[in-house]
C-alpha cells in the first residue's frame, strides 16, 4: 500500500485487473508511472463476481490516504464502476479497454450489446471444483491455445504464452453479475482508452461506452492487453486524469 503519511495532495494511482490477468500483469505501467513520482498500488482483484471484488477493491480505496485514481483494465472497469461509488476519495477513473456498466445492466449482456463490427465469443474453458462446505463453483479460463490471438495480439508469443499458462480462475459468476448501484461515472470525471486492434472486447462496443459515460477519450492501436503491450501510453493518460484532478 502507498505511505500512510503521503500528505502532498496528490493522486495515488490503484490499479485493478480484469479477468484472465493478475496483478503482475501492470507491471510495466507502475514501472513508469513510479519513475515520475507517482504513488501507485495494484489490487488483486479477487475475480469473483462484481459485488464481492468491488467490497474488496472499495477497501483498498478507502485504506488509500489522500486523492485516489482508479484505473480498471477489461472487467476491472466494472469493478471500479462500483468500488468507487462505495469509496468516498475517488477523484478519476480510467478505463483501459474495459467495461463500464450502467445501473442494473449485466456484464454479459453488455458485452455481448449489439455492434457493427461484433466479435465471436470468447472460446472459455469451464473448470468445476468443489469448495470446502462440499458445494462446487465453476471457474472459467479463456483457452490457452486462443490467448494470443483473442488477448494478447500485440505481445511477444512466449509473453503471451506464459501469460495464458499463468492466468488465475475467474469465476463464471463474474459474467453473470451486474451493477447495483448508480454507476460512478456519473460523478467522477472519467477517461477511457480504446484498444483498436481489440479482439476480446469489440473496439465498437469501447467507443460507446466511452461516448456514454462522457469519458475523455483517446484510441490506441494495441490489442485488449495494450496496457501490457503499451505501458507508456497507458501511463499517460493515467498521469492526465491525475493532472486534471489537482
Amino acid at each position: 500500500m502507498p505511505d500512510d503519511k503521503n500528505n502532498s495532495g496528490a493522486p495515488t494511482v490503484v490499479l485493478v485487473h480484469g479477468a484472465f490477468a493478475d496483478s503482475s500483469s501492470w507491471n510495466g505501467v507502475i514501472e513508469r508511472l513510479q519513475a515520475k513520482g507517482v504513488q501507485v498500488t495494484a489490487a488483486a482483484n479477487p475475480l469473483r463476481g462484481i459485488e464481492i471484488d468491488s467490497d474488496y477493491v472499495a477497501a483498498v480505496l478507502d485504506e488509500t490516504p489522500g486523492p485516489v485514481v482508479a484505473v480498471g483494465h477489461s472487467y476491472g472497469g466494472a469493478v471500479i464502476t462500483n468500488a468507487a461509488k462505495r469509496a468516498k476519495n475517488v477523484v478519476a477513473l480510467v478505463y483501459v479497454a474495459a467495461f463500464a456498466l450502467d445501473r442494473d445492466e449485466l456484464l454479459s449482456d453488455l458485452a455481448n450489446r449489439p455492434v457493427a463490427h461484433p466479435l465471436p465469443p470468447l472460446p472459455i474453458l469451464p473448470v468445476q471444483s468443489k469448495l470446502a462446505d462440499g458445494t462446487t463453483q465453476t471457474d472459467i479460463y479463456l483457452d490457452p491455445s486462443h490467448f494470443r490471438a483473442r488477448f494478447a495480439g500485440d505481445l511477444p508469443r512466449r509473453v503471451a504464452a506464459d501469460l495464458a499458462v499463468t492466468q488465475p480462475p475467474t469465476s463464471a459468476a463474474t459474467f453473470a453479475s451486474k451493477l447495483t448501484v448508480e454507476p460512478a461515472w456519473e460523478t467522477i470525471p472519467s477517461w477511457y482508452l480504446v484498444a483498436k486492434q481489440d479482439q476480446a472486447i469489440a473496439p465498437d462496443l469501447e467507443r460507446f461506452m466511452a461516448r456514454r459515460i462522457n469519458a475523455h477519450t483517446s484510441q490506441i492501436d494495441g490489442s485488449h492487453a495494450v496496457y501490457i503491450s503499451q505501458p507508456e501510453a497507458v501511463a499517460r493518460l493515467v498521469e492526465q486524469a491525475a493532472r486534471a484532478t489537482r
